[in-house]
């Protein structure tokens, strides 16, 4: 896959927060390169003065938080919220009407659009992987086959050093320890997205557990949010639950290789995931599902995230705001979306989606 090399603006990077980031400035204050309000196009113009509040998908926070903070830099005058609080209460809170604008890693269904009295349009703004995160000293470089990691997770192997996981492992001492499994307590797009890959290479686990934003797993611990699953598999030796792929990156835990279409063990990385993005076709509706996907270096657990906008606002200068900062990360924040873990999404997908943000009344 080839990506355009977009000009990167002179940016202050600001830290990563995760969580609830509210990001605020006073008019006039200079920006990073000394001018007041310009442009993020490099106009002379001031953007929209706004405030606009989000909520949604922890998957993509990271991102969403370090985009924003940066075109704060930029344009002070445009303050942005987000609250990282599971897709499933972003599209609760979404279709309330109670945020500016909404996130999901599991596009909204016709059904949940049709009780949006403001229309909807759905905006996929960056990808990524899930991947099995695991804290086993010592073990750096597991392997975990389709039938393995589908069995641990229905409760079926209950031990690291289970003949069959040994069989794929040789040469590595996995200890005589439990599997505490991790995973996600609250209505999650990640959950979403792990599920639907489970249930399509998995007739029981389809029939036992299912597919959905929440589900009834059979075993293990239940936290809240990619950062609370992250934490608690830090702090349980022989644990094992389902991330994004940034968050273990930045934290530095390791991630199993899993075994794909293919048959082949594929470790999660910016390259893994572009070859499975490669050969999806994203359609008009921008929606589209990657559940089990073919090539021989494919990562076999890819999703797009969503950003849910209204297709009709009654602030004009919430709207005008909203589709500058959103042109601003498909253009420009798309160059650091790699840094943290997160796939740039390919320039045909950027066009369409751009396509759709002129959908946007106000």
């Amino acid at each position: 896959m080839v990506f355009s090399t977009r000009l990167k603006r002179k940016i202050v990077l600001a830290p990563l927060l995760i969580g609830t980031l509210v990001l605020g400035a006073c008019n006039g204050d200079p920006t990073p390169d000394g001018t007041e309000g310009t442009d993020p196009a490099g106009g002379d113009d001031a953007s929209a003065s706004a405030s606009l509040i989000g909520a949604g998908a922890s998957f993509p926070a990271p991102l969403y938080q370090r985009w924003f903070s940066d075109y704060n830099k930029l344009n002070p005058d445009v303050q942005v919220t987000y609250q990282s609080v599971g897709s499933g209460a972003g599209v609760e809170q979404f279709t309330q009407g109670t945020v500016d604008f909404g996130a999901s890693d599991v596009a909204m269904k016709d059904e949940e659009i049709a009780g949006v009295g403001k229309g909807v349009v759905l905006l996929p703004m960056t990808a990524g992987s899930i991947v099995l995160a695991y804290n086993l000293p010592g073990v750096e470089d597991l392997k975990l086959s389709r039938e393995v990691y589908t069995d641990i997770l229905l409760g079926k192997i209950t031990q690291w050093n289970d003949p069959a996981i040994a069989a794929i492992n040789e040469g590595i001492d996995l200890p005589d320890q439990e599997i505490t499994v991790v995973y996600r307590s609250d209505g999650s797009g990640t959950t979403g997205v792990f599920t639907k890959h489970l249930s399509a290479i998995s007739p029981e686990f389809a029939d036992s557990v299912g597919e959905g934003k929440t589900v009834e797993w059979p075993t293990g611990l239940g936290a809240k949010g990619n950062e609370g699953i992250t934490a608690q598999i830090q702090q349980t030796e022989g644990a094992i639950g389902y991330i994004e792929y940034g968050y273990a990156k930045q934290q530095g835990i390791s991630t199993a290789s899993l075994e794909n279409q293919a048959g082949n063990y594929i470790k999660a990385s910016d390259e893994s995931a572009a070859e499975t993005l490669s050969a999806v076709e994203l359609p008009e509706n921008l929606r589209a599902f990657i559940t089990d996907p073919e090539g021989d270096n494919s990562y076999p657990v890819v999703t797009y995230s969503w950003i849910m906008a209204y297709k009709d606002y009654e602030d004009p200068e919430k709207a005008e705001a909203l589709k500058e900062v959103l042109t601003w990360a498909l253009e420009d924040g798309q160059d650091i979306a790699p840094e943290l873990g997160y796939i740039p999404l390919p320039d045909n997908v950027v066009a369409k989606v751009k396509e759709a943000l002129e959908t946007i009344d106000q």
